[in-house]
């Protein structure tokens, strides 16, 4: 058994308990016992997370005496939409949720995105629980309130900043992982010991090829340090006014290529990975970093495999999508340069240039994919 850990969270109107615990699943029932005076709840899950899943979150629940009822999506982006969400307030609806009544995400970050912009605006705001199911969503997603559903002409273009009330980690879904999801997870994981905590890139550096073979002890700990750390984060900047910003390393065009391929192409994991490779490099020619760490970052990075462009995607339609950008401002791009290890800054980039040579240099490498 490895050691349980408890993390709490103070957003500006309520402080929420991060459980990150082996067979959590089993526990989420009497945990949600201890804060919602409602008997009734409303299960969120795709269909695939939910055939694994499923009936042991339902059986855990069902101990606490909640009447729970449910509703499920496609895996997919494609159900991080308005009418993925107005079937879910039906079925809120047809189950007589109360504004104590609590909406459970069971899944990753789809499915957390999605009952979290449900549970935002559902009477004004119903309590929400994350239950995630993959790395990314355990260590990013699930955990500082940002909620949201995707339009036609972007990507988390409605949404709020709504934090949960819980959340129930259990490393041991880890397990049903595929190895490419877990592997772009870790790309996140990573993020955090670069800007963020010297000393946690350190500990990534010697642990890091046994993480990508799925390591369980290994695993837990670098998700319990990741929500430290994203904790602090947004503890400090809770509505990304400035400092929370530097989350977003290597997702400026990390985002663009998701964006490019419709969203169908890379995982987002595989994307931001991408996004660091450039945003490292950018940082040493603006003399943002020193050679020797950006060796070291990279060093590190290249643990992973960038993911191969595909086909007939050129420097023009990624840096398209850079400049609809919602964190754009005017004609500069808004980047999050490393400066040293553990540490980042936020920089308004104006050349084009600049730009254009980050987007090509991963273009027109010849590169593998992640490791299968």
């Amino acid at each position: 058994m490895l050691n349980n850990q408890e993390i709490m969270i103070k957003s500006a109107g309520l402080t929420y308990r991060v459980l990150i615990e082996e067979d959590a699943l089993n526990s989420v029932g009497k945990a949600m016992r201890l804060l919602f005076p409602s008997a009734k709840t409303l299960l969120i899950s795709d269909t695939t997370v939910y055939r694994f899943y499923g009936e042991k979150a339902l059986s855990a629940l069902a101990g606490e005496k909640w009447q729970v009822a449910t509703a499920l999506v496609r895996p997919g982006e494609s159900s991080k939409s308005l009418t993925a969400a107005a079937r879910i307030y039906d079925a809120a609806i047809e189950a007589g949720l109360d504004r104590n009544s609590p909406i459970i995400a069971l899944g990753g970050g789809v499915v957390g995105d999605l009952a979290g912009f449900a549970a935002a605006t559902f009477l004004r705001g119903v309590p929400l629980v994350m239950i995630p199911t993959t790395l990314l969503a355990q260590v990013d997603s699930s955990v500082g309130g940002k909620v949201a559903v995707n339009h036609r002409l972007g990507k988390n273009l409605i949404g709020a900043i709504y934090p949960p009330r819980l959340v129930v980690i259990d490393p041991l879904v880890l397990k049903t992982l595929p190895r490419r999801q877990l592997q772009a997870g870790l790309a996140e994981v990573v993020k955090y010991g670069i800007i963020n905590n010297s000393s946690f890139f350190f500990w990534l550096e010697d642990n890091l090829e046994r993480l990508l073979q799925g390591d369980s002890a290994l695993l837990q700990e670098a998700v319990t340090e990741s929500v430290r750390a994203k904790a602090g984060v947004v503890e400090a900047d809770e509505y990304e006014k400035d400092y929370r910003r530097v989350l977003n390393f290597g997702h400026t065009i990390g985002h663009a290529l998701e964006a490019a391929t419709a969203y169908r192409y890379y995982l987002h994991g595989e994307a931001v990975l991408i996004g660091m490779f450039a945003a490292v490099k950018m940082a040493v020619r603006l003399a943002r970093l020193d050679r020797d760490s950006a060796e070291r970052i990279l060093a590190l990075l290249k643990h992973f495999k960038q993911k191969k462009a595909p086909e007939g995607l050129t420097a023009e339609k990624v840096i398209d999508k850079l400049r609809q950008d919602k964190k754009r401002r005017g004609n500069e791009i808004i980047f999050v340069l490393p400066t040293a290890l553990g540490s980042a800054t936020i920089v308004p980039v104006d050349d084009q240039n600049l730009i254009r040579a980050a987007v090509e240099s991963y273009l027109h490498q010849k590169t593998g994919y992640l490791r299968e």
